[in-house]
């Protein structure tokens, strides 16, 4: 049987390491990077990944743009950024046969966006439980070891999973789910309290979480995330099989603090995704995370006034109407709904 044609669009940390190390594998692979000098220096030097997995320099075949690849693709990793999601997705679908799989490895929920350009039986969605950061261009540092969760939105597509599941396997390992969603609103929920926290304070994490009020607004976020998610009817697993959402609103409050406590110690350097775009001057990904929250609340009827107020907050930051700083943490926004 033919090796299957793969395609990874967007060369950041985690789309370069899944080239990389697929590439490396034997994958038939080629990676999509806006960014010539990037390309240019896979080419020339190869892609250095470095961190738990050991150093390694890998040369694979890159691209400037996605109408530059060399033909029709089988599976297809979408890792942009959230913010070019349909753009990109649009691109993609000259290289898309009837049977082709588009994997989303991004941030928050965007599957549903994603189905609404490629089509739902193609989407396959994929929680990243793994840590990873870009040194530089071309140089990339896996932080953390962990798993990749993969199920489809379209049931009927589950047969065809074996060959992503196969190509992740290359990386780390692979757990297929039939309930894609609910693993992925796990992860969402961590992150749209970690990521848009330390976006609006411009803390780390363990910086934010000694402040009692961003604890707060922390259990607030996920209170709201799982009163929006008992009225979906979904039922949502423990993120990294360990965090249970469900366990943490049993007992009392100071039991929740303490949790959060050992949590911004235990990773008390990690520094927010989101505020590192915002100090960059980019758009953000809140519109899938805190923002999937807040829209989800609005199709099922319940309020999400924190999490709307991030969303807020986070678009004043992006337009240079409000500044990264620990007030806002003590904003009347979010201050209000404690």
């Amino acid at each position: 049987m033919a090796k299957p044609r793969i395609a990874v669009v967007g060369a950041g940390a985690v789309g370069g390491i899944v080239a990389g190390f697929a590439a490396k594998a034997g994958c038939d692979i080629e990676l999509v990077c806006k960014h010539p000098e990037i390309v240019r220096k896979i080419g020339e030097e190869g892609l250095r990944i470095s961190g738990v997995r050991g150093n390694h320099t890998i040369k694979l075949p890159a691209v400037t743009r996605i109408s530059d690849l060399s033909g029709p693709k089988d599976v297809v990793f979408h890792a942009t950024k959230a913010t070019d999601l349909i753009s990109a997705a649009r691109e993609i679908l000259p290289f898309l046969k009837d049977d082709s799989l588009v994997a989303s490895l991004q941030n928050g929920i965007c599957e549903e966006a994603l189905s609404e350009v490629v089509g739902r039986e193609r989407v396959v969605g994929c929680v990243v439980g793994w840590g990873a950061t870009m040194e530089g261009p071309a140089e990339l540092v896996m932080t953390s070891m962990g798993e990749f969760v993969i199920g489809c939105l379209d049931k009927r597509s589950e047969s065809r999973l074996g060959e992503v599941k196969e190509i992740l396997e290359t990386i780390l390992p692979v757990t297929v789910t039939a309930d894609i969603l609910e693993a992925l609103y796990s992860k969402l929920i961590i992150n749209s309290c970690i990521t848009a926290l330390g976006a609006i304070s411009g803390l780390t994490l363990g910086e934010m979480l000694r402040l009692k009020q961003a604890r707060k607004i922390f259990i607030r976020i996920v209170r709201e995330a799982m009163d929006v998610a008992d009225t979906l009817g979904l039922k949502v697993p423990p993120y990294a099989n360990k965090f249970d959402y469900y366990n943490f609103f049993k007992g009392p409050d100071w039991k929740r603090h303490l949790v959060i406590r050992l949590m911004g110690f235990k990773y008390r350097r990690l520094k927010s995704s989101m505020l590192q775009s915002l100090e960059r001057g980019r758009p953000t990904e809140i519109d899938f995370l805190n923002g999937y929250i807040g829209s989800k609340g609005k199709e099922c009827g319940v309020a999400t006034p924190v999490n709307d107020s991030i969303v807020e907050m986070i678009k004043e930051i992006e337009r240079g109407s409000r500044s990264i700083g620990i007030a806002n943490v003590r904003d009347e926004k979010v201050a209000a709904f404690q």
